[in-house]
């Protein structure tokens, strides 16, 4: 190991735990800002966390302080104080009170790294900005320019391909330690990650079970009702693949399908999850191994959904999909043979998030049952974390035909909003809910095959209604 990389280890591990003082957010004047990322922070506040935080807000829009602060009071008071709470609003008043705006172009020479200089570190700087205006704004700093202790936060999509991410990840790594730069997965909570690997690793009936001798298949699913919500000058240039597939569902699934680690530690846990990934791959025959759609005029609980082509800020030619679904087939012992199949869309007629694991029929079931043998199914379903296994029972009346039964449980949940847990472990120093550099890298290795034969047409568009439950060939 060099000298250098020692120093930035040791460097890590000092800084590891340490409370960040100042929380600057680039972008934030922008919608993920007001929407997502400031109610989380006031969820987080109020429970006690993060009370001496310093908040200032960078963007390109010439803001004033009025502005600014209109802007927290909408944010804040998303989040209302609810039960349990150990602050009445106190801490976000001082916090609100104190917090700053500046008006910068973080892509021009000196900029990001003059306004960094002025603020109390340790610093995390929040990148809620499109792929390539992040990759821009970092490549403008040198290590000199962060403090010490500095923590990088960067949005999904990580990049905008294979080469964008590597490049990325390049820049970054001379700046910070990787434990320092966190690649952020708003849908996989602290309380989700938990929750399924509690349910995987601490029940004795499930772990023998869990690979291709038992299990059939495995399904994890996104569709929401919601349709663009004026987000078309990012989802057009993205789609669902990107948007939801390659960032969010393959971590899903490397969750589901990994070995135990020895620990819940980061490096444990991380470690395990990329070499899921690793041994995941689409099978190139891609007509047969994914499908793609988009939402044509329909109406969703009343509402009047216009054509996907016929949405403002929308380029019909880029060919932009809202449903997409890839099986992915992991090469190793456990899996040999299994499809996961990954889906989501938008526009859909009901909201859909959960994993379904369908297990294999009995080997031989008695002469004399009547009713359906239908397959056992485990539902694990995502916000509200919920558990669902789904088995054949003797039927009510007639003792020899088979009925079906359903065990229904609710997970634990997190007191905070996802972009509070996000935070919670940006602040605090822990890096465990963070995308590490090589997985990042090995999602997109994952899906580039299938974004370039679906550029060149090779897989047809479909077309749904919006409203309904997707392409009635599907």
């Amino acid at each position: 190991m060099t000298t250098h990389a020692i120093d930035e280890q040791a460097s890590g591990h000092r800084f590891r735990g340490q409370a960040i003082r100042t929380l600057l957010i680039l972008g934030a004047s922008g919608d993920l800002t007001g929407r997502l990322l400031l109610p989380g922070l006031a969820r987080l506040v109020r429970h006690g966390k993060a009370e001496d935080l310093a908040l200032v807000g960078a963007g390109s829009d010439a803001w004033t302080a009025e502005d600014w602060q209109g802007r927290l009071a909408t944010s804040f008071a998303a989040a209302t104080p609810d039960s349990g709470t150990a602050d009445d609003g106190g801490a976000l008043a001082r916090i609100c009170a104190a917090s700053t705006y500046h008006q910068v172009d973080v892509t021009a020479d000196g900029a990001l790294a003059g306004l960094i200089a002025g603020l109390e570190p340790p610093v995390a700087i929040y990148f809620a900005l499109p792929p390539a205006v992040s990759e821009k704004a970092s490549a403008k700093l040198g290590p000199g320019d962060l403090p010490e202790g500095s923590r990088l936060v960067l949005e999904k999509p990580f990049g905008t391909d294979l080469e964008s991410a590597s490049r990325l990840n390049s820049i970054l790594a001379r700046l910070v330690p990787e434990d320092h730069i966190h690649r952020v997965d708003h849908f996989l909570g602290k309380a989700t990650v938990l929750n399924i690997l509690g349910l995987r690793f601490a029940n004795r009936f499930l772990e023998p079970v869990w690979n291709s001798l038992h299990i059939d298949s495995v399904d994890i699913v996104f569709d929401e009702e919601l349709t663009l919500e004026n987000r078309a000058r990012y989802y057009d240039g993205a789609g669902a693949l990107k948007d939801m597939i390659q960032s969010h569902l393959l971590q899903v699934m490397a969750l589901l399908a990994m070995n135990a680690p020895s620990t819940l530690h980061e490096r444990d846990l991380r470690d395990h999850v990329g070499t899921v990934l690793r041994a995941s791959s689409v099978h190139p025959d891609f007509r047969e191994s994914t499908r793609r759609a988009r939402y044509t005029a329909g109406n969703i609980g009343g509402r009047e959904v216009p054509n996907y082509v016929d949405e403002t800020g929308v380029d019909p030619s880029r060919g932009t999909e809202t449903l997409a679904e890839i099986v992915v087939s992991i090469n190793n012992e456990r899996w040999a043979g299994v499809p996961f199949r990954l889906r989501s869309g938008k526009a859909l007629g009901r909201t859909r998030k959960e994993a379904v694991i369908t297990f294999k029929p009995v080997n031989h079931l008695p002469d004399g049952f009547t009713g359906v043998d239908s397959p056992t199914r485990l539902r694990i379903g995502f916000g509200p974390d919920t558990l669902q296994l789904d088995i054949d029972v003797n039927g009510p009346g007639d003792v020899f035909c088979l009925d079906r039964a359903t065990l229904q449980a609710e997970l634990n949940a997190s007191e905070l909003l996802p972009y509070g847990e996000v935070l919670d472990g940006v602040l605090s120093g822990d890096p465990t809910l963070s995308v590490r550099g090589d997985t990042a890298e090995d999602c997109w290795r994952i899906v580039e095959p299938v974004l370039a034969a679906w550029k060149a047409d090779e897989v047809p568009m479909d077309e749904y209604a919006a409203g309904s439950d997707g392409p009635p060939n599907w």
